[in-house]
């Protein structure tokens, strides 16, 4: 793999960073205590118009098919500024992805260009729910055919953008005889739909200004041509698409990770104790370059990944690999991070104590820590059958 971006890659990154400098950077901190939120969602239209919804979705859906690597780098550098518009971004870009992959023409033309082109502020993932986390095979909402319709009954958490999404991508069981995980199926759900209610917020420790919601199915009444990819296919869809998201989340770590040591930085030059700036002391010294190297492997595995995925090859195993050591990294710099500050790092006058908050979802939404380290090992033992 050539490690350096090429012209468009860096193009998009650049672009990206001065987007968030100008624009996402000086309103984070009212963001996260709940303030603006107009402001949020007009955030979210402007990254819409320069691209950044459909970076790996081809141009026949108004995707700017830049491909997976210009997708991690871009969502690292709006991590950077603001963990929530990531995190809306990187969700976003899975559901053009999981249409364009599995969805027929016209699910395609219906829908991606209004996610890529800001018509939909959002698209949501319906996936999780409270019996079925981890092991989202385990679900329980149900899909039931009536004549020319499905009949969806069933309760959703956790769903990212659910108040100001256009199209949900919602699991249910369709075969309740077959096989755990065998009799599941995907369903497009427009927001609005009779039955279909966006519920309760989570009241959150982090990335507050992105909303996380239940979502309830309630008699929801869709069309059969609602229905995407093959009949009971679509617990294999979504473990797919999760390794896909992987990437993203691991590459918003990494922006949080690289904003709390940039922070850090700035600080340690600054303040000074014992008659000098804490940067010239060895044990601040140290934290900066194991958290710096850490981020940079982090950064590395990510782009194997990407690079893995743009190229058609397997990445499910490297997905994990970048998800997991790049959250685990992230965390690790924030508290470091946190830890140079001293007590101003436990205020909110500077924006480390966010940075923490931010960073601590990134090793459980996704697949927490722990899924990833089963599917590595699977993958690993699964070569040597």
């Amino acid at each position: 793999m050539f490690l350096d971006l090429n012209e468009e890659q860096n193009l998009i990154r650049e672009t990206a960073r001065e987007f968030t400098e100008a624009v996402l950077a000086p309103v984070a901190a009212a963001l996260d205590r709940g303030e603006e939120q107009n402001l949020f969602l007009a955030n979210l239209k402007k990254l819409a118009e320069l691209g950044f919804m459909g970076l790996n979705v081809k141009a026949d859906y108004g995707g700017s098919e830049a491909g997976v690597i210009a997708f991690s780098v871009a969502l690292t550098e709006i991590a950077r500024a603001c963990a929530s518009t990531a995190v809306t971004v990187s969700v976003n870009n899975m559901v053009c992805e999981v249409i364009q992959a599995v969805g027929t023409e016209e699910q395609r033309q219906n829908y991606i260009p209004k996610i890529c082109g800001g018509e939909y502020l959002a698209g949501a993932f319906a996936l999780t729910e409270a019996g079925a986390g981890s092991d989202p095979a385990a679900m329980a909402t149900v899909a039931v055919r009536d004549g020319d319709d499905w009949i969806l009954n069933g309760n959703k958490i956790f769903t990212t953008s659910a108040p100001y999404a256009g199209v949900f991508v919602a699991w249910a069981v369709t075969d309740r005889s077959a096989p755990k995980g065998k009799g599941i199926s995907c369903f497009l759900v427009e927001a609005g739909t009779p039955g279909c209610i966006v519920g309760r917020a989570e009241e959150k420790m982090g990335q507050h200004a992105s909303a996380t919601n239940e979502v309830l199915f309630q008699d929801c009444r869709v069309p059969a041509s609602a229905l995407m990819g093959k009949l009971n296919d679509g617990f294999r869809v979504a473990v797919t698409e999760l390794a896909g998201g992987r990437i993203g989340i691991g590459s918003l770590a990494l922006g949080i990770g690289l904003a709390a040591i940039d922070a850090a930085t700035r600080y340690a030059l600054e303040r000074k104790q014992f008659g000098q700036t804490i940067s010239n002391f060895q044990a601040i010294q140290w934290k900066f370059a194991d958290a710096t190297t850490k981020l940079e492997a982090a950064r590395l595995l990510l782009m194997n990944a990407a690079f893995r995925k743009e190229q058609g090859r397997p990445y499910s195993k490297e997905a994990s690999m970048a998800k997991l050591f790049a959250s685990e990294a992230a965390n690790r710099a924030c508290y470091e991070a946190m830890q140079i500050f001293g007590g101003y790092g436990y205020t909110n006058e500077f924006p480390v104590e966010r940075y923490c908050r931010d960073a601590r979802i990134t090793t459980i939404y996704e697949g927490t820590s722990e899924i990833q380290r089963l599917i590595i090992v699977r993958e690993m033992l699964r070569s040597y059958a």
